[in-house]
């Protein structure tokens, strides 16, 4: 095989393992969505930051930066609704806490809306201006796109080899 078919094959495996890892997250998002009719919308509340924490995440490099480093700090503004103490938000500002620590200090307040499931306690803080309907048909479009793109790509990428493997048998004969 020459230099350049080499390339172009590992680069199609490396696209094929991809496009599957999307199309499986596509698949499992789409099919996590709850319908419109399932969420209340409670309302537009505004949120302050009451405070700073460090949170120790997984980091996504693999080999020797992995294994050496596995996890790594990153600092989170959390926010809270005076209205009511029970929804809170947070917002992961990076590996810099004082970026977080100005965050905190500016006491700027956040308008955001809130959404609660009603078979369940769970509750979603969003943009203000989005509605239910806005909100899951943007989750929907998500995930569609998640796993059609994927689809695209592994329709081309078949035809891309019958064709190479026709073409190799017309050159054969």
């Amino acid at each position: 095989m020459k230099k350049s078919q080499k390339i172009i094959y590992y680069l199609s495996i490396i696209g094929l393992l991809v496009s599957l890892a999307f199309l499986c997250l596509g698949i499992k998002g789409i099919s996590g969505i709850h319908q419109a009719s399932e969420y209340t919308d409670e309302g537009v509340y505004t949120f302050t930051p009451y405070r700073v924490s460090a949170i120790t995440v997984e980091i996504t490099s693999t080999g020797r930066d992995k294994r050496l480093h596995p996890t790594k700090t990153i600092y989170a503004v959390y926010y809270h609704t005076l209205e009511k103490s029970v929804y809170q938000w947070k917002v992961e500002t990076g590996n810099s806490k004082a970026d977080a620590n100005r965050i905190l200090q500016a006491k700027k307040q956040v308008k955001k809306r809130v959404f609660t499931r009603k078979s369940s306690e769970e509750y979603i803080v969003v943009e203000e201006e989005l509605s239910v309907d806005t909100y899951v048909k943007r989750q929907v479009y998500r995930y569609a796109c998640m796993i059609v793109l994927p689809i695209g790509y592994l329709i081309c990428l078949w035809i891309f080899w019958r064709l190479k493997k026709r073409r190799s048998k017309l050159v054969e004969n």
